[in-house]
């Protein structure tokens, strides 16, 4: 392992590699800020570059593509409320309210701390445990994974204001509703397509996000357009102060330490990847933090922001283990980066070891390098980036549009998903009104098809019994912790109650007396 690694740094310290690591990390902080193209459309953009180039030099270029799209695409979340890819989502949640906070700097830095930190404890663990990670991942069974996405759908309280769980349950359903338009993965027959040849491959999560968030800020924002003339134009004085202070920091550590060890876990299972990860991560967060503090979360927490921003960058270097390691990619991004492995002529899998260590080891090596230049290029670059903010918004609006619509376009080329667009933005708007959140809808529109598809594989080795949630003991402890994890605000409420009441009735009777 030692020889490995000695190879590995040689390779990723030759200053070409090094080289490509920051036109990697730079090329993709830009295209992720760009709404909608995202880490799959930067990876895909680089494969005509890379194919002059020797193993090693094409996948540390891609790799740090990969995880400075992700890096970037904080960036429009947070300042326009346009998640820039799937797995920086969540981090509009609480970062574009910071913005709208004259916070934006702040939010900003505290995105690229968290993801640096992520990215890094994501580095190092994957440096000294990859072979052991990926027999544990090979341990997962279908029913494992079913498990697992039921105990993520019980986050669905963390994407609820006070008293909306309710609402916030029908969203999720109404999201998992949406996962099984298309195509079924089991048995090929088209469901829910009305007869649309546009609807066999099912609606593309870009495509939900960008009109949820992105298209509906902007029609709720010419919506409210007369109260808006009223207030100043942002200026740069909206920037605020980039420094965190000594509270903060102490309140965010534990919350960053914790998302990036559960981020890169969650990485590490095949087909979970950074936006499971981010979603999940914000809602452990949630549900850890105390009755006042859950409060803040959807209105600039700083722990709202830290959370996601740490666990999908650990995720996107967790999902190299099964691609590094079993030859099974653990994202979109990453099954990109095995087809580009393989037309270089090498098998990922178990041997990759022993036939290409300088491959192996240099590309993970690179990671920690790749986190370091994104943070270095970030921080510098923030003062410039939030003029964004001071771009008066006739402009800013058009052109939050122009790059929601090409980006989704650019996805599939097909006209039917702009249409669907607007339709799902309209029903986004209403839903918006009637103070529904968005968040739970796209946390069961995700984990919905890998649920499905797991259940479906579950079901078919155990002969259609449903015994596979208690005989497996992993199975089992799953759906455990997900009762408890549902049953706890309840827990919590009754717990409450009778402290609360003979208070109450003391000073009634007090009142009486009077």
């Amino acid at each position: 392992m030692l020889d490995g690694i000695m190879t590995g740094l040689t390779t990723a310290v030759m200053p070409f590699n090094l080289m490509m690591v920051v036109l990697g990390c730079f090329a993709g902080t830009f295209i992720g800020m760009l709404p909608g193209l995202g880490p799959i459309s930067a990876v895909a953009l680089m494969i005509p570059i890379t194919y002059g180039l020797d193993p090693a030099s094409g996948i540390i270029l891609m790799a740090g593509v990969y995880y400075g799209a992700v890096f970037g695409g904080s960036t429009s979340s947070i300042l326009i409320n346009a998640p820039g890819c799937a797995s920086t989502v969540v981090t509009a949640f609480d970062g574009y309210p910071m913005a709208q906070k004259k916070q934006a700097g702040k939010a900003l830095a505290l995105a690229a701390y968290s993801s640096f930190t992520g990215g890094t404890i994501g580095a190092l663990v994957l440096l000294f445990a990859a072979p052991a990670l990926a027999t544990v991942s090979l341990s997962f069974q279908s029913s494992d994974y079913f498990a697992l996405m039921i105990l993520g759908l019980t986050a669905v309280a963390a994407f609820s204001g006070k008293g909306q769980v309710i609402k916030a349950m029908i969203m999720t359903v109404f999201g998992l509703m949406i996962s099984t338009v298309g195509t079924d993965m089991m048995s090929g027959a088209p469901r829910f397509t009305f007869g649309s040849i546009d609807l066999i491959d099912g609606i593309s999560f870009l495509l939900l996000a960008m009109a949820t968030f992105a298209l509906t800020e902007v029609v709720m924002t010419v919506l409210k357009g007369q109260h808006r003339e009223e207030e100043p134009e942002m200026d740069m004085s909206s920037l605020g102060s980039m420094k965190l202070s000594k509270d903060e920091v102490k309140e965010i550590a534990p919350t960053v330490a914790r998302s990036s060890v559960f981020g890169f876990l969650v990485g590490v299972l095949p087909g979970a990847g950074a936006t499971i990860a981010s979603f999940l991560a914000y809602g452990l967060e949630r549900n850890l933090a105390s009755a006042k503090q859950k409060l803040q979360f959807g209105k600039g927490a700083l722990r709202g922001l830290a959370a996601p921003e740490s666990a999908n960058n650990a995720a996107s270097t967790g999902s190299f283990v099964p691609l590094l390691t079993l030859g099974i990619p653990g994202s979109g991004t990453t099954a990109i980066m095995l087809g580009a492995l393989i037309a270089y002529g090498i098998q990922p899998g178990p041997r990759l070891f022993i036939d290409n260590p300088d491959v192996f080891w240099s590309v993970i090596i690179s990671m920690y390098f790749g986190n370091l230049v994104l943070l270095i290029l970030n921080l510098p670059l923030i003062p410039y980036i939030s003029r964004l903010l001071a771009i008066p918004r006739p402009i800013l609006i058009p052109l939050i549009l122009f790059f929601s619509i090409t980006g989704v376009y650019l996805v599939s080329f097909n006209t039917f998903d702009i249409h669907m667009m607007v339709f799902i933005t309209v029903a986004a708007i209403f839903l918006k009104l009637l103070e529904f959140p968005m968040a739970p809808m796209l946390l069961g529109f995700i984990l919905g098809g890998i649920m499905e598809t797991n259940l479906s594989r579950a079901m078919t080795l155990y002969d259609g019994d449903l015994a596979f949630l208690w005989e497996r003991p992993l199975t089992l402890t799953i759906m455990i912790i997900s009762i408890l994890v549902l049953l706890m605000p309840l827990l919590a409420r009754m717990f409450q109650r009778p402290a609360k009441k003979p208070a109450s009735d003391e000073e009634v009777s007090y009142e009486g007396e009077g």
